[in-house]
């Protein structure tokens, strides 16, 4: 029975997923009619545009640059960003010390952050990892942050009563309690990530979808525009879809979703 419901939920997502792409399509058809081309192209003109992109050799490569930039940008940012949540949260002193400069770093909008990597890093893929890994970091850290505040006392004294080293409280109770708001920070960290990358590249690269977007809007090639949109826009609905969120939910398959219509 439980294998059954689960099948027909499933069924039923999907069903809601199509049905919600077929609306926008639609409204997407609608709205092109009497508009010219190059402001709002049609959906059919779109998809004819993509895979002429498709075909060309030089579309992989673009596609496979930014997804390593935002991927590398991400790793940096998940490794660094628990470690220092972590870190201080074991430590009240720490945390009382550096959070300015969490609160600095979280003001700091994207942009700024690009124009520093391109002073700093040039033209490389450097610029964009960067630019990736500030904006996504602190989100990470600050969720991991206040996982530690959610940790139960009565564990940390039983911990101190059997003399555990501060490494072994924080891989043993400090991680099992932050893994969940781990992965909410780090879901949203990638989206992040993901729309950041194309702006650092816009400004600083000779490579990748942001820079195929920026030389398609000189350009007023509105229906390459949207092409590249959308590619990164599914590679983030397949990433999030088909890699992060299994994840997720195989960690904490033990938690019960409440039952709602």
């Amino acid at each position: 029975m439980r294998i059954q419901a689960t099948r027909e939920q499933r069924l039923r997502l999907v069903f809601l997923r199509l049905a919600l792409l077929g609306l926008l399509l639609f409204g997407w058809q609608i709205a092109s009619l009497g508009t010219p081309a190059f402001i709002l192209p049609s959906p059919s003109r779109v998809w004819k545009t993509w895979q002429e992109l498709v075909a060309r050799p030089e579309f992989w490569g673009d596609f496979g640059i930014t997804f390593y930039r935002i991927f590398m940008g991400f790793a940096f940012a998940a490794v660094i960003g628990t470690v220092l949540g972590l870190l201080l949260g074991a430590s009240r002193t720490l945390g009382e010390f550096f959070e300015p400069v969490l609160t600095i770093i979280n003001t700091v909008s994207s942009s700024i952050w690009a124009i520093f990597a391109l002073i700093w890093f040039g033209l490389s893929n450097w610029s964009t990892i960067f630019v990736v890994f500030m904006t996504a970091m602190p989100l990470i850290l600050t969720n991991v942050w206040q996982g530690t505040q959610t940790v139960n006392a009565e564990f940390i004294e039983l911990a101190r009563t059997f003399r555990m080293s501060r490494l072994q409280m924080l891989t043993k109770i400090y991680l099992p309690t932050i893994l969940p708001l781990f992965f909410a920070g780090a879901r949203l960290a990638f989206g992040f990530g993901a729309r950041v990358s194309i702006v650092a590249e816009t400004l600083g690269a000779s490579s990748g979808i942001g820079y195929r977007l920026r030389q398609a809007a000189d350009l007023v090639q509105t229906d390459q525009v949207f092409a590249w949109t959308l590619t990164l826009v599914a590679l983030m609905i397949i990433l999030e879809g088909f890699v992060l969120k299994p994840v997720e939910q195989h960690l904490f398959a033990w938690k019960k979703r409440p039952e709602t219509q």
